[in-house]
């Protein structure tokens, strides 16, 4: 008899197991996006992946770096899901080598740049031009040559007239992230760096005018043959959604306007124009 029933509840808990007894019957709670951010959006992206796999189950996995390198790696074919991009030219670049799903490319916000510098530091710099003071030793930047936001600081310093005079001054960075590092360790004197990771670097900070440099307009899209499409498409569309726009909002970025989900112009990343800002 005892053995009777012993195989009985044996059976039955096999059945059980097999209906999936409060399991999630979606496979979305095996999946975990891989997703390439600037260096930027480590903050917000952070936060904006656990709001989304507490909803959606979806587990998120970020590789942040510069924007150009990582859009180099995909392009080289590396194993990403979706591409979150400090700017809509190098999504556009994916979008024609045929790497992106063309629907899904999505402008999602406006970055700023910030003057940056420790709280210890006896320097108080106000403006650009202030870096121009012999105090001032080493200023890091995001390397222009693949970083959006170092674009944007040397156009600002370009516009300000002060590029050439601080060459030899300037410390190049992978990224915004390592920006921020060089002048929180106290490697550089001052580092221009993004305004959504300023609040979060413990220093004292001044905006850097928007009409200094072109608009950060920053955008991301789904990488053609993902085996996770859909949970892809899900992701950007949380970003861009309400919930997104707060937590990018509370992080400094601003929402897009309409001219910034036009297709760009090489104009767009040139200088300033001189006389627009004087």
């Amino acid at each position: 008899m005892n053995r009777s029933f012993y195989g009985c509840f044996l059976a039955a808990c096999i059945i059980l197991a097999g209906c999936g007894g409060g399991a999630v019957p979606d496979s979305a709670s095996t999946v975990t996006l891989t997703i390439s951010a600037a260096a930027d959006l480590g903050p917000a992206f952070r936060e904006i992946g656990g709001l989304f796999e507490g909803q959606t189950g979806i587990k998120t996995s970020f590789n942040f770096g510069s924007t150009g390198q990582l859009a180099q790696q995909i392009e080289q074919g590396a194993p990403v899901d979706l591409f979150a991009a400090a700017d809509v030219l190098r999504i556009d670049d994916l979008v024609s080598k045929g790497r992106i799903v063309p629907d899904t490319r999505k402008v999602y916000a406006l970055g700023r740049i910030t003057l940056w510098t420790r709280t210890d530091s006896p320097l108080r710099l106000e403006r650009l031009e202030d870096l121009l003071r012999p105090e001032v030793r080493r200023i890091a930047i995001a390397n222009p040559d693949h970083a959006p936001y170092g674009v944007a600081a040397r156009q600002a310093m370009e516009s300000a007239g002060i590029w050439e005079r601080l060459q030899d001054r300037l410390v190049l960075a992978e990224n915004a992230q390592q920006t921020l590092q060089y002048a929180q360790t106290g490697n550089v004197d001052a580092a221009i760096v993004p305004l959504s990771l300023s609040n979060q670097g413990g220093g004292r900070w001044a905006l850097v005018p928007a009409e200094l440099h072109r608009p950060i307009v920053q955008a991301l899209a789904v990488i053609k043959g993902t085996a996770h499409e859909r949970e892809a498409r899900q992701f950007a569309d949380f970003v861009t959604g309400p919930q997104g726009e707060k937590v990018l909002s509370k992080y400094g970025f601003a929402p897009p306007t309409p001219r910034d989900f036009a297709p760009p112009t090489p104009r767009d990343f040139a200088p300033p124009d001189q006389e627009s800002v004087q």
